[in-house]
């Protein structure tokens, strides 16, 4: 019997992520390289972590990864309006565009997703928060 996947062990993971409509929003195939991790250390989603422990050099399967295993809720509260004054005046505002935004103790990544008037809205959520993903995922490699 091959050895399965553990706490501890690097894995070598091609995958394939699908929204529920179908939609990829990303693939290691594409980049023609695998994901590397080490399992137990908490460098990929929860959901994604606990599928591939126990999974053999080889081994395909497809699961599907709820939003508190994945990117969590989504919180209405991460969205702000914040007056265009605040930002840089040499930069256009666009949607979709995104800032590091906060102090020295606490900093995080929003995007901008609308613009009206002189009011932007930023939204801090990660962008799959509230959302179910779906994961075909093949090991190839342990180390």
């Amino acid at each position: 019997m091959s050895k399965q996947a553990q706490s501890g062990d690097t894995v070598h993971i091609h995958y394939k992520g699908t929204l529920e409509d179908g939609t990829t929003f990303d693939t290691s195939y594409d980049r023609n390289e695998p994901l590397k991790f080490k399992l137990g250390q908490k460098e990929v989603i929860e959901g994604f972590e606990k599928a591939c422990l126990g999974m053999a050099v080889g081994e395909k399967k497809d699961v599907k990864i709820p939003p508190k295993e994945a990117y969590g809720e989504y919180s209405k509260e991460l969205v702000q309006q914040v007056e265009k004054k605040y930002f840089p005046e040499d930069i256009e505002l666009t949607i979709g565009q995104e800032f590091m935004i906060g102090g020295n103790e606490f900093q995080t990544m929003a995007r901008i997703t609308g613009i009206k008037g002189e009011e932007i809205t930023l939204d801090a959520n990660p962008r799959l928060a509230g959302k179910t993903l779906n994961f075909s995922i093949e090991l190839v490699d342990i180390t």
